[in-house]
């Protein structure tokens, strides 16, 4: 039987300097204020980034007076006396609070934003299983789509998938067996040069073999911009600065960023059908104008449902003697 309720959204990469975290908020920001009802959970209790960036924000409206809106927020703590190293297999409490807390957002809010530990472990994989819309943020180089699949650098041919990968493709398998339901699997670009250059190239040709093979999508996501680290000290977004500063703060740079976040969000949902249901009548349009086109849409002959292949090794082998 498949689930009712919240979209539940997981930002999930085990390669560390990813933005993980930073697009996290983000997307959580850039649908609420699309007028979606929000909720926000923190499973990386040792980094704790996302549970500190909303903390930075309380603070902010405390010492400016401001409204900016934040979402509830809920963070899956170790047990007491335990160490900073997650053990073998999820503690049996943790992993109930995990599936309570998912369970619970689907009857209270619209979407729930999960930002998972940024380190391969059984927590993290519970997390990813819950996935309605996984999304993967990689920096636009070949070292960050080591966490997707080996290249052979001569072929520039996909070799084989990677550690995390395997994961992804086996909580595809639990999510169908739990309650029926698909994983839509993100992949975003961040840090895009303006430029076309030779790896953008590269990296173009080897995304789209990937996606054709496994499914994925393929979206822009943030421009190489210091005001996404900066505001991290304030907790604000950049979709806060007109509210929180005033709309002389908005340069170019910062309305072309905003532009980013808002398509970033629209192609979140964009399979979903939360689109249907947005406040903000822009959004579904939103979403087909930044979404549509092959670099984002698995092609007609790729299943996004979960496959029933075993192991993702054997499916882009398979895959390989099919072209």
């Amino acid at each position: 039987m498949s689930r009712i309720g919240a979209h539940i959204i997981i930002v999930g990469n085990e390669k560390g300097g990813s933005g993980k975290s930073t697009t996290a908020m983000h997307l959580i920001i850039g649908l609420m204020q699309m007028g979606f009802s929000v909720a926000s959970v923190d499973v990386d209790f040792s980094q704790g980034t996302l549970t500190r960036y909303l903390a930075n924000r309380r603070a902010f409206v405390k010492a400016a007076g401001s409204d900016v809106k934040s979402p509830q927020h809920f963070t899956v703590k170790p047990p007491q006396g335990a160490g900073e190293d997650e053990p073998d297999e999820p503690d049996g409490a943790k992993a109930e609070r995990l599936g309570l807390l998912l369970e619970g957002g689907i009857i209270n809010h619209d979407v729930v934003v999960v930002d998972p530990p940024g380190s391969a472990g059984p927590l993290s994989a519970l997390a990813h299983s819950y996935a309605d819309t996984l999304i993967t943020p990689i920096n636009d180089s070949f070292l960050d789509l080591d966490v997707l699949a080996h290249v052979d650098g001569a072929r520039m041919a996909v070799m084989g998938p990677s550690h995390y990968a395997e994961m992804v493709w086996k909580q595809k398998q639990v999510r169908a067996q739990r309650d029926g339901g698909t994983i839509d699997w993100m992949v975003m670009r961040n840090r895009l040069s303006s430029l076309g250059t030779h790896n953008k190239r590269k990296m173009d040709d080897v995304l789209q073999d990937l996606s054709k093979r496994i499914g994925i999508r393929v979206v822009p996501g943030f421009g190489e911009r210091v005001i996404f680290r900066e505001l991290f000290l304030a907790g604000l977004t950049i979709m806060d600065l007109k509210d929180a500063i005033g709309p002389q703060a908005l340069g170019p740079s910062h309305l072309a960023a905003r532009r980013e976040v808002e398509a970033a969000a629209a192609c979140a949902f964009l399979k979903s059908g939360l689109d249907q249901g947005a406040h903000e009548p822009s959004a579904s349009s939103m979403a087909r104008r930044h979404c549509s086109g092959p670099s984002s849409t698995p092609p007609s002959s790729v299943s996004t449902r979960n496959p029933p292949r075993s192991t993702l090794a054997s499916a882009l082998k398979s895959s390989e003697s099919d072209t």
